[in-house]
């Protein structure tokens, strides 16, 4: 792979399966939400310095990972339907893969220097979705670990957004990173074994937090008309205070507030998507909430300020979580993220609570693929306090999105 002269090679790809095998009938039934989110990828990439990965070999980061899929065996499964066509996950041991790869002509620093986040980073994490004739062999999880020339080390995860939220792809990695801290002594994490989903045959009105499209079949890969970009926006530390400053009181989220500085900057959309943290992060997508804010009047909304547009998010939003509950999603396909211009909250999201040695990463990030054409913006957690945003927009929206957050007020 060859991007603006960072160069990716040497790819290797292996599978590890987990240490025990899984009993020979066991599935995981996925839930109507699981199913809204189908089409959907997380994808986390985390650097460590030359400190961290000092003196690690492959198979002693691939070593733990046996234990870890032990707890973990649902994303080691593969996708299967039913008698009627609904999608499950067989637990059939089939592993997650591991893709080796090496980037000689950077450091770590150099990589974060020269990138800047956004698509680049796309490049240190390895994109298969579930698509026609190897639709029922496709891994649901893929991580890359990739070697730079300081002899620092990134990881990327790619995830099946059916499996669980971005709380609980977060979760399931840093796991990883605990067994392998561990080092051969006991570690007892709570095994995970979510109740299957109650199915229920009354449709609710439609939720307008999801787009439906035509039937795509075995090609869980959003459809777009419109190329999509990512770009990576930094909010420091004094920069959300002045925000907070603004706003003149406590009641409002630094999520609400920086979702708002986008969206006026944006200046089109009448409703948006808002995604949030609502349950405990295990798997499935139970732990978010999802829902809809609406403008009453646009005119209205243009002369409104950034504190007034983030307190109508906060007051205006409904919730249609179980209403996309109700409505069976085994039929058709639908879009979440994008349907609307999508605004997610991962501010809680335990992105630098993966460590190799006892070292946190350097930097971390946390983005959507498979993203429909108004656009999602993931607002996450950075070093020093400050909030990384991550605007994956048509290019024409993420030109004006750039213009408008000027210098003074976001580095970008």
């Amino acid at each position: 792979m060859n991007d603006s002269g960072n160069q990716i090679s040497g790819i290797r790809l292996s599978t590890v399966v987990p240490a025990s095998i899984t009993a020979g009938e066991t599935t995981h039934q996925l839930t109507n939400t699981d199913l809204a989110f189908k089409l959907h990828y997380i994808t986390t990439v985390h650097f460590f310095t030359e400190d961290a990965a000092a003196n690690l070999t492959i198979s002693d980061l691939k070593r733990p990972m046996f234990y870890w899929l032990k707890v973990y065996n649902t994303i080691c499964g593969r996708v299967r339907r039913d008698g009627e066509g609904r999608p499950f996950i067989k637990c059939n041991d089939s592993g997650v893969r591991i893709v080796e790869a090496s980037c000689n002509g950077k450091t770590v620093t150099e990589w974060l220097q020269t990138v800047n986040g956004g698509d680049h980073h796309r490049l240190l994490v390895y994109n298969q979705p579930l698509v026609g004739d190897n639709f029922e062999f496709t891994p649901l999880v893929f991580l890359q670990l990739t070697k730079f020339k300081c002899g620092g080390l990134s990881v990327g995860m790619s995830w099946s957004h059916f499996l669980g939220d971005p709380f609980a792809a977060t979760n399931c990695i840093n796991l990883w990173g605990n067994i392998m801290a561990a080092a051969g002594n006991s570690i007892q994490p709570a095994i995970i074994n979510p109740e299957t989903p109650l199915r229920s045959a009354s449709p609710s009105p439609s939720c307008r937090s999801l787009k439906s499209l035509e039937p795509l079949g075995d090609n869980w890969l959003t459809p777009n008309n419109l190329k999509m970009l990512t770009h990576t926006f930094h909010f420091t530390q004094k920069q959300i205070s002045h925000l907070h400053g603004s706003a003149n009181n406590g009641s409002m989220s630094s999520f609400e507030l920086i979702s708002a500085v986008v969206w006026k900057a944006l200046g089109t959309a009448e409703i948006i998507t808002v995604v949030r943290k609502h349950g405990s992060g295990l798997l499935g997508n139970h732990g978010v909430e999802i829902g809809i804010v609406e403008v009453g009047e646009m005119g209205e909304f243009t002369n409104s300020n950034v504190v007034e547009i983030a307190k109508m998010i906060n007051r205006k939003f409904i919730d249609e979580t179980n209403g996309i509950e109700r409505e069976d999603k085994s039929v058709g396909d639908y879009v979440v993220y994008g349907a609307n211009l999508t605004f997610v909250d991962c501010l809680d999201v335990d992105l630098y609570g993966l460590q190799l040695k006892g070292h946190s990463p350097v930097f971390a990030n946390l983005s959507i693929s498979g993203v429909g054409d108004e656009g999602t913006v993931v607002v996450i957690p950075a070093p020093e306090n400050g909030i990384d945003v991550n605007a994956i927009l048509p290019k024409d929206k993420l030109q004006k999105l750039k213009s408008k957050l000027s210098l003074d007020f976001c580095n970008c």
